[in-house]
């Protein structure tokens, strides 16, 4: 059965998709699987579970065969994992209304494919004709298991059922990766040998299109050489035009491995410092090349240590970000070229001295400033991000007075999200814990503890570890705010009320954590 459940789920995984937004779509295309259970004589059940069954049609002009592929194959996919459910709780009847439904969806996929596609090869013909039989086979095998209420016999027969159906989802899988991979093949061919910006912009736009599937579509772009045909694009001046549309395109590909080794074998980062360097592009190209840069140098990625020319360009690379957040006409521009610049703090520390060099603590503290460059909390996490990486640096202190930046760290400590999204309010938590880390590691400088002092940060920095819903009852804003909170009494013992030292500074960190992870809301 897990063999089963890991085949379905590998399937499943070529294609990211909401629920809700994907059957809107699909409702105008699904008719003719019912149609065909009705002309075998499947009566279409009264069960309450029929009214959320997946039903899909192939008229549908408009659609791109690409896309109409993959919805066929989520609804396939979808369908397989059903009659596993089924299967398990001996539903019989059930397991082959579905079998017959995924019998139709395959030969309508294959029927969709060959009408828009330009041919296919006979490794494919040998995949169709396989996944077709076995599902043939699958289909009257679970008629044969209507036939019988004996129990012992079905118990005998399940375990056939189940490898059945689990050889139908490998044959089904290796088939739609077998497509996906032509496919690209074929977009990468065009764009290869078409000197025409039409065809060149349609393909990289269905190359985006897959992209956006999920990381399985990006693997297989990235295997097939998609990286190296972007970046020969980006190195031909007659396509500056489709510059950001194929920068974005990288952006998307450059989340799985496959496509960072590909970067680094082409020399993608002296390409992307060129474009960045280069004036004479536009603030689009720049900011989606910046993205490019946020994307390989995410910390949150496990395979950027061979970037090893990214340390050769750096300086270069982030010279240009600063300038392109000093200039930034959007808040869109600010926040790509700022989100690289925070992640290249996290992946050298040499950076935190190249931004100290640059006044890029000037710039970004008066980025702040102005509500239409740095407009939402997101934008506001990357700019406390930098300050708390460069905030180890003994030199930054002077720079955050000058700027009036425990000003906006005491802001920062008020985040509140405008909306009740969960990303919004988790990168609110995110800008209050940094930049109490940043508030904790400057205020080893005297003359930033004594200016947090007099802008109240102590009773904010007392309210968040106290009111949980001050801090969303988010645990790590707690911990830095105690940590910052103990900073600021060291140099300024005076500056909190008695109860306040016993249970937030004297006890181990530990235990004040404990008793305010613990606190009612009527206790504040």
């Amino acid at each position: 059965m897990e063999q089963l459940e890991g085949a379905v789920i590998q399937s499943m995984h070529l294609m990211q998709v909401d629920s809700v937004q994907r059957w809107m779509e699909e409702l105008k295309l699904m008719t003719d699987c019912e149609c065909m259970c009705i002309l075998q004589s499947k009566p279409i059940s009264a069960d309450k579970e029929e009214q959320h069954e997946l039903i899909l049609s192939s008229q549908s002009s408009a659609c791109d065969h690409l896309q109409l592929l993959l919805k066929r194959a989520w609804i396939i996919s979808t369908e397989l994992g059903r009659i596993a459910q089924k299967l398990e709780k001996n539903r019989w009847h059930r397991v082959h209304s579905v079998t017959v439904r995924v019998n139709c969806h395959v030969h309508s996929m294959i029927n969709e494919y060959h009408t828009l596609s330009k041919g296919s090869s006979r490794e494919m013909h040998q995949l169709e004709k396989l996944l077709i039989d076995k599902c043939s086979e699958f289909t009257a095998f679970t008629e044969r298991c209507l036939q019988t209420e004996d129990e012992e016999i079905l118990k005998s027969m399940k375990s056939c059922v189940n490898e059945t159906l689990t050889t139908v989802a490998q044959h089904f899988g290796q088939l739609i990766e077998l497509v996906l991979t032509q496919e690209t093949q074929t977009l990468l061919r065009q764009m290869e040998l078409s000197g025409s910006l039409v065809i060149t912009e349609s393909a990289i736009r269905a190359l985006f299109s897959l992209a956006q599937e999920g990381a399985h579509l990006c693997r297989i772009i990235a295997q097939e050489g998609g990286v190296v045909a972007l970046f020969r694009i980006c190195r031909q001046d007659c396509f500056r035009c489709l510059y950001p549309l194929t920068l974005r395109t990288l952006a998307s590909i450059c989340c799985v491995e496959e496509g960072m080794h590909q970067l680094e074998k082409v020399d993608g980062i002296l390409c992307l410092a060129d474009i960045l360097t280069d004036t004479s592009h536009s603030e689009a190209t720049h900011a989606e090349a910046a993205a490019v840069i946020a994307q390989i140098t995410s910390p949150h990625l496990t395979f950027t240590q061979h970037l090893s020319s990214f340390l050769e360009n750096m300086e270069e690379i982030v010279t240009a970000l600063v300038k392109l957040c000093q200039e930034a006409s959007s808040g869109e521009v600010f926040l790509l070229a700022s989100a690289a610049l925070a992640n290249i703090t996290f992946f050298d520390t040499m950076a935190c001295e190249i931004l100290l060099q640059l006044n890029a603590m000037k710039i970004l503290l008066a980025a702040c400033s102005d509500k239409h460059i740095v407009d939402t909390p997101y934008s506001r996490d990357q700019v406390v991000t930098i300050l708390a990486n460069m905030s180890v640096l003994d030199q930054c202190a002077s720079e955050i007075i000058q700027g009036n930046g425990v000003q906006l760290l005491m802001e920062m400590l008020c985040e509140k999200p405008s909306s009740g999204s969960a990303a919004e309010i988790a990168a609110c938590e995110r800008v209050q814990q940094k930049s109490a880390v940043t508030l904790a590691r400057l205020s080893r400088a005297p003359e930033v503890a004594e200016a947090a002092v007099k802008l109240s940060c102590i009773p904010r920095l007392i309210k968040l570890c106290r009111s949980p819903t001050e801090r969303n009852n988010s645990d790590s804003v707690l911990v830095a705010c105690l940590a910052a909170l103990r900073r600021l009494a060291v140099m300024n013992p005076d500056g909190l009320e008695d109860s306040d030292f016993q249970q937030l500074v004297k006890p181990r960190l530990v235990d004040s954590f404990l008793l305010c992870t613990n606190m009612e809301e009527s206790f504040v």
